[in-house]
C-alpha cells in the first residue's frame, strides 16, 4: 500500500490490524479450535476435554481455557461438590464462531482431495529443485 495514494501509513494499518490479528490468533489456535469443537455439544467437564483432545497437556488445556474464558468465548461453572465439578460451555459468541469453524471444516473436507492432488503435482514439478537445496 502506497502512502502517497492512500494517505495511510503502515503504522496506522498495523495498529488497526493488531486487535484483529490477536483475536484470529486466539481463536484459530490449534488447541482453541479443538476445545471449541469439543464444547459445541453442550457443557463439558475439564476431564472430558482432557481425555478427548489428543496430545494436549493438562497445563495447556488450563491455559487455553483461561484465555477462552477471558475472551468471553467459554463460561466456567464450578459446582460445590467434593471434589469440585467444573464445566465449560460455549457463550453465544463462541456458538457463532463454531458455525464459522464448521463451514471451514466442511470446506476442508470438500476440497481435501483437490489440495492433495495439487500438492502432488507441485511436488512432482519441483522435486529437482528440492533435491538441489
Amino acid at each position: 500500500m502506497s502512502q502517497r495514494n492512500s494517505g495511510v501509513t503502515s503504522q496506522v494499518v498495523n495498529a488497526q490490524a493488531c486487535p484483529v490479528r490477536e483475536v484470529l490468533d486466539r481463536v484459530a489456535g490449534k488447541w482453541s479450535v479443538q476445545i471449541l469443537v469439543a464444547a459445541s455439544h453442550g457443557p463439558i467437564r475439564f476431564t472430558e476435554l482432557e481425555r478427548g483432545i489428543e496430545g494436549i497437556s493438562r497445563r495447556m488445556l488450563t491455559l487455553t481455557l483461561r484465555n477462552l474464558e477471558r475472551d468471553g468465548l467459554v463460561t466456567r461453572t464450578v459446582y460445590p461438590t467434593v471434589p469440585p465439578r467444573v464445566e465449560y460451555e460455549l457463550t453465544p459468541v463462541a456458538e457463532e464462531l463454531h458455525e464459522t469453524l464448521q463451514r471451514l471444516t466442511d470446506w476442508a473436507e470438500h476440497n481435501r482431495h483437490y489440495i492433495a492432488q495439487a500438492r502432488a503435482v507441485y511436488d512432482a514439478e519441483h522435486q529437482p529443485e528440492l533435491l538441489d537445496v
